[in-house]
């Protein structure tokens, strides 16, 4: 097999002299005969300047390139897109499949025996694995690592669980516009990704449990000397993996990805990790159940007391143990004969030496946060394809609820009248948003986070029921009913409710259901329309091929059909 700049020659008909040519043009960048010979190590780079998560990718890289040289490889850094979460209009998971189709295809085009994967942000990680499952090459993911907290008067403060804790006080009239102030000056302090168990740590140990990153890396703060003694070891791991070949495919396994699952459950992760976790495996032919998510969930404790589920921070789980000590907790449940980069088994991992663990802010099975997973997946005549809910950032008085909705058609619909004072809503009201799922918003983007209606918030109020077909922040708490498929944009049931309907919301039935009759419901389905898309660019491309949450939202011609 060919290897190093043999590997994808440029085609012109004669072998020899493309080979000839590309090694006459890589002399230019004033690389030796002998670098030349070595084994490449391709470094995605997803750094950018609208993109803050990222501020330390130049170090990072560097520390990588350092462990790639050591090792005996020849390290070669290429630019990707980058996802800057909050930089992006209308939100980054538009841009999340492009993305990875970048990653797919600059990772198979160019001559690379191995890649690192550097990023962090949001959707960074899962279009990064998304892209390296279909690419086919060998490849490790290195994570960005999270922000640390700040402080603002006598409070700790992290991005950004804070940030909507403090601007729900702020719009119920708690604190002043200069207080509000003085808390945005201290909620981001550092380079990094956010400093709660929010989507971007989420998919960190995800890809720790996937074994597509090295063991121990996942919760490494970015600024940490660690941090960068970890990409050195990656570049290291780099050039082990370019000799012994083992892709992607071989790493992301059903077993794995359920293993993953389990976690995910565990942490009290992010909402949207089922949506990239869906993805990922999509890429591998790997089918994921929302019903199995519900089994597992039934069966697995939350066992980390972090935000926005709990009390702590990235921070205190790096000094606390790490995914290490979840995984070492979860270990009767795992299936440990799962291969890693690194060559080693999940069991070849855990049988290692166990570090310190503090049980305050992980738990041991015994004495867990909660006896069940943090997500729970919801059916019913209002999401026939399935509902999420974080259970455990929710309030459990609200689980069982059947009350009228209160319907916002969509998100221009939700800021013109969630504050008018004339708002026909009482606390038991059950907030709707509809189109602003995959293809109605477009992008599905973080607005889940219905904001309490501000009579109510400045009456005390402080949860309600919300559901959509949109996301929301893993960053985000409350009794958020998100991802409701199919979404109202695509004719599903949402499209049809009303203010004044009747819904009922059932945890313990896992049920999600509209109370109106069918003959109601066929006079509304008669007069239904669908919104145009756009015509040209990226943005007809995604409306054209995006599939629904229960599919990842990736691109349908993207997946790997289910093997078997």
């Amino acid at each position: 097999m060919d290897h190093g700049l043999a590997r994808g020659l440029t085609n012109y008909g004669d072998r020899d002299f493309a080979l000839y040519l590309r090694r006459s043009f890589a002399r230019s960048m004033g690389y030796s005969s002998a670098s030349l010979a070595k084994p490449i190590v391709g470094i995605a780079d997803s750094g950018s300047g609208f993109n803050n998560c990222h501020r330390q990718l130049p170090e990072l890289i560097e520390s990588v390139k350092r462990g790639v040289l050591a090792a005996g490889g020849l390290p070669i850094t290429f630019p990707t897109i980058s996802l800057g979460e909050v930089f992006l209009d209308p939100t980054s998971m538009m841009y999340r499949n492009l993305m990875s189709m970048d990653v797919e295809e600059m990772v198979r085009a160019q001559p690379m025996d191995a890649v690192v994967l550097v990023g962090g942000c949001d959707k960074t990680v899962p279009a990064q694995l998304m892209g390296a499952a279909s690419a086919g090459v060998p490849a490790i993911q290195l994570v960005a690592g999270p922000m640390m907290t700040g402080r603002w008067q006598n409070e700790r403060l992290g991005a950004c669980t804070d940030c909507r804790r403090f601007w729900a006080r702020y719009r119920a009239g708690g604190i002043s516009k200069d207080e509000i102030d003085g808390v945005e000056s201290r909620l981001a302090t550092t380079s990094g990704t956010c400093a709660v168990m929010g989507t971007a740590s989420t998919m960190a140990c995800v890809a720790e449990t996937l074994g597509m990153t090295l063991p121990g890396t996942a919760a490494i703060p970015a600024v940490h000397a660690d941090r960068l003694r970890a990409g050195e070891a990656t570049g290291e791991a780099a050039v082990r993996l370019a000799e012994s070949r083992i892709t992607p495919d071989r790493v992301l396994t059903a077993e794995a990805i359920e293993n993953a699952l389990r976690v995910l459950l565990a942490i009290g992760g992010s909402t949207n990790a089922i949506i990239h976790l869906t993805a990922i495996a999509g890429r591998v032919g790997v089918p994921i159940s929302l019903e199995r998510l519900n089994t597992i969930s039934d069966e697995t404790p939350v066992l980390v007391d972090l935000k926005p589920s709990g009390d702590f921070y990235m921070e205190d789980f790096f000094n606390a143990g790490g995914l290490g000590a979840v995984l070492a907790e979860l270990r009767p449940q795992l299936h440990l004969g799962c291969l890693t980069v690194t060559g080693e088994t999940l069991g070849d991992r855990l049988d290692a030496t166990p570090r310190y663990v503090d049980h305050a802010v992980i738990r041991p099975r015994s004495e867990p946060i909660l006896p069940v997973g943090g997500l729970v997946a919801l059916f019913g005549s209002l999401a026939p394809g399935g509902a999420i809910l974080k259970r455990s950032a929710a309030d459990a008085r609200l689980f069982e609820t059947e009350a009228s909705a209160l319907v916002f058609d969509s998100l221009e619909d939700l800021a013109a009248r969630v504050d008018d004072p004339a708002l026909p809503v009482t606390p038991e009201s059950i907030l709707v948003l509809k189109h602003a799922g995959p293809k109605g918003a477009p992008g599905m983007p973080e607005a889940g986070y219905l904001p309490i209606p501000q009579k109510l918030g400045r009456a005390g109020v402080k949860d309600m029921v919300r559901i959509s077909d949109a996301r929301m922040s893993g960053t985000a708490f409350g009794t958020i009913v998100l991802h409701v498929t199919p979404e109202a944009a695509v004719g599903g049931p949402l499209a049809l409710a009303r203010t004044g309907d009747r819904i009922r919301l059932s945890v313990k039935d896992r049920r999600l259901d509209l109370l109106v009759d069918e003959a109601v419901l066929a006079k509304r389905r008669a007069t239904s329309t669908t919104a145009r898309g756009p015509s040209r660019g990226y943005r007809r491309l995604y409306m054209d091929h995006v599939l629904q949450a229960d599919h990842g939202c990736d691109f349908d011609f993207l997946r790997k059909e289910p093997v078997g």
